[in-house]
């Protein structure tokens, strides 16, 4: 059974950021319900001209459910298209589950996250060797409850991505220093990211409040807290991946028994294309003879094979 259903991740609001997929998909759709108070409409210039479009910033769940069952059970094909990506905060379950109960034949396009957008924005890596490898994505407390604490959260010292809470930023900073984190912390408030009014507000946990405040944002931001986000991180002696270790195959030889432990990737198996790392299924031990004559990057020719973070 063909798909009757698209649910598209249209990215963060740059139109250009939609997947190739979700682009095709949008495309091929009979009718169109987007969240037109958080999806860039300059999307729907991917759409058809005879399709059928409907805003669904005014409507009730229900009042989508009704559409989409008229609409499946006429033959159409439908793209429910939601910001970023349709998993974090998106409200799909009820929808997901609605289609399942009726039956309704329906995929899942991801979408650009605006936790990434927002990274590129600040040109930030959210994971730094030694400083942190977690990142959490979370939520204050509001019409939704969130059963989890987030001082417990915070005491981890990871970097934090906080969606629809900036209108609480003050809270949020409470919350945080309760939890242990210097008034130092740096911090990032990223209004609407890749929109033409996008705005940036770096800081610490010790001002950001008070700048968030006086810029006049209320919504549509993420807050983002942790020391990745110090621009003076590129100008330091920061932890290096091991990525590009100079010392790494050396080192390797003694780091483990598997690849995920640091060993080099095995060499593709016959018939496999060149610069293409095995799966993990097909990941081997290569012994430690063979690891040295294994040249780390393969010439240009015959494609690179990436070495394991």
């Amino acid at each position: 059974m063909k798909t009757q259903v698209f649910l598209i991740g249209a990215g963060p609001g740059d139109p250009e950021l939609i997947t190739l997929k979700g682009k095709k998909a949008l495309h091929q759709a009979d009718v169109v319900i987007y969240a037109d108070s958080l999806v860039n409409p300059a999307l729907l210039r991917w759409a058809r001209k005879d399709a059928e479009i409907h805003k669904s910033a005014a409507m009730s769940l229900d009042e989508v459910k009704a559409i989409v069952l008229d609409r499946v059970s006429r033959g159409k094909l439908v793209a429910r298209v939601h910001s970023g990506d349709p998993s974090i905060y998106g409200a799909i379950l009820e929808q997901m589950a609605f289609m399942e109960e009726h039956g309704i034949k329906y995929t899942v396009i991801p979408g650009v996250s605006s936790v990434f957008a927002a990274a590129a924005a600040l040109k930030t890596e959210l994971t730094v060797p030694e400083i942190t490898q977690t990142v959490i994505i979370s939520r204050a407390a509001g019409r939704t409850p969130v059963p989890e604490d987030l001082r417990a959260l915070a005491a981890l010292k990871t970097t934090l991505v906080l969606f629809l809470s900036v209108g609480q930023v003050g809270k949020v900073v409470e919350e945080l220093v309760a939890a242990g984190c210097s008034l130092e912390t740096p911090a990032a408030v990223v209004y609407r990211v890749t929109w033409k009014d996008e705005r940036r507000i770096r800081g610490t946990l010790k001002d950001i409040a008070a700048k968030v405040k006086k810029a006049g944002i209320r919504q549509q931001a993420l807050i983002m807290v942790g020391k990745v986000f110090s621009p003076e991180l590129k100008l330091t002696d920061f932890p290096r991946s091991k990525l590009y270790d100079a010392a790494f195959e050396r080192d390797s030889k003694s780091a483990g028994t598997s690849v995920g432990a640091g060993l080099a990737p095995a060499r593709p198996s016959p018939g496999q294309p060149q610069g293409i790392a095995p799966t993990a299924q097909s990941e081997r031990v290569i012994p430690a003879k063979a690891r040295s004559r294994t040249p780390s990057v393969i010439p240009a020719k015959a494609g690179i094979q990436e070495r394991p973070a």
